[in-house]
């Protein structure tokens, strides 16, 4: 990410915060490393922290924090994990930073908002090496900034975040899956439900980047414009006007509803396919047992053609509550948090794709359907927040109960959507 000439200051201020709590940096010699028995910074003693976590990860954060307060005992921190969904995190700490976490996971479209407001303590250089080395380069590249000729981290890679398509394979044949057409088809057929959450920009983005629309960053001198790359409108509006057309053809199959609802669908037995991400790997596999599916999203039937979609994938991360009054521990936890012990444990109770190279991870059908996917899909990074809400009544009037798929119609909604984004 490239951050303006405006926040040299921003950052100067931090680093300087830094320098004054005694971190450690890259010219010290303190005999740890952030993978060894002693840290790479020296913890403060009698720390109290708070640490947010969605709540599908409180039990785990909460067994994951015993250790690391076993590790340091003699240092006798305190921590406490209150359960904060990621989509929320950048919002809650902005309204009231001293109140916030001094730790918390948040997603990669949160990060501008987040540097933009000083909120982010920059990780610490002692740790940066170890991030650079043994996390996946597009999840250490979205946390990057770069100004003024600096290079810094911002946080700690936790996990991929993005979405593929999840299904009952005793309804749903796992060629059926792959194609919307076959899946829709299958769905009817059985007389259950598709559940996507079509009103949502993080999901209804995908109807207008198929046709080849794409992010291209940020613009304006507080980094509040948001960039798209030359696209062709014609391929835009045909993959617009498919999905508008399916969901026309397919309105008593369709269930627009949120994410959650796939996988309470497939416990009911109502639901036989739908949209789904990493975060619900383990209760859609709970629920489907034998017969759970996944796989890449399914290509669409544009002007006689199969084309593949193409959605938004991003990454989750730690980072560091910049007005933390125990940065050293703060800093520590957040870096435990992400190595690949606690990114194991993740991955192996809840499905969560890892970034830490060193995790066992090859025979999940999830994480081969992110990386399938990582090699098209649109970078949830640099995104401003008016971004979200236009893509959602986007997805919002191609759902309607007839719909306008016309050229003209879908041109206009799509110069209105670009338009509202950037006021």
């Amino acid at each position: 990410m490239k951050i303006k000439r405006i926040l040299s200051l921003v950052l100067a201020i931090a680093l300087m915060a830094v320098v004054f709590v005694g971190c450690g940096d890259s010219t010290s010699d303190n005999g740890g490393d952030s993978n060894g028995d002693s840290a790479a910074v020296e913890v403060e003693s009698n720390a109290s922290l708070k640490l947010w976590g969605p709540s599908a990860t409180v039990d785990l954060l909460k067994r994951q924090v015993k250790e690391f307060q076993d590790k340091y005992s003699d240092k006798n921190i305190k921590i406490e994990v209150v359960a904060q969904e990621e989509n929320d995190a950048a919002t809650n700490l902005l309204n009231d930073p001293t109140a916030a976490a001094d730790v918390f996971a948040f997603a990669s479209d949160q990060l501008s908002r987040l540097t933009l407001a000083k909120a982010l303590m920059p990780v610490y250089s002692d740790y940066e090496e170890d991030i650079k080395t043994n996390h996946t380069e597009a999840a250490v590249e979205t946390v990057k900034g770069d100004y003024d000729g600096k290079e810094v981290i911002y946080a700690f890679p936790e996990t991929d975040n993005g979405y593929y398509l999840v299904y009952n394979k005793s309804v749903v044949s796992d060629k059926d899956a792959k194609s919307w057409e076959g899946v829709l088809a299958a769905c009817e057929k059985a007389g259950k439900k598709f559940v996507m959450d079509a009103g949502n920009g993080y999901y209804s983005c995908m109807f207008a980047f198929t046709g080849g629309l794409k992010l291209e960053g940020l613009a304006g001198e507080a980094q509040d414009e948001q960039k798209f790359n030359d696209y062709k409108e014609d391929d835009v509006i045909a993959s617009m006007k498919a999905f508008g057309d399916l969901f026309a053809k397919y309105k008593k199959t369709f269930s627009f509803a949120s994410v959650d609802k796939v996988s309470a669908g497939f416990k009911d037995g109502t639901c036989a396919a739908g949209i789904d991400g990493t975060w619900n790997a383990a209760v859609d596999s709970e629920a489907l047992g034998k017969d759970y599916g996944v796989i890449k999203l399914p290509t669409i039937d544009i002007n006689g053609k199969a084309t593949e979609t193409i959605g938004m994938i991003g990454y989750k991360y730690f980072g560091v509550n910049g007005q933390t009054k125990y940065p050293n521990a703060a800093m520590e936890l957040a870096n435990f948090l992400a190595d690949k012990d606690c990114q194991q444990d993740r991955f192996d109770e809840l499905g969560w794709t890892p970034t830490h190279k060193s995790v066992k991870a090859e025979s999940s059908a999830g994480t081969t359907a992110m990386l399938q996917e990582a090699k098209t899909f649109v970078v949830q990074a640099d995104i401003v927040q008016s971004f979200w809400d236009p893509f959602a009544n986007l997805g919002t009037q191609l759902k309607k109960d007839g719909a306008k798929t016309d050229e003209a119609s879908l041109k206009d909604l799509l110069k209105k959507t670009l338009a509202n984004i950037n006021g």
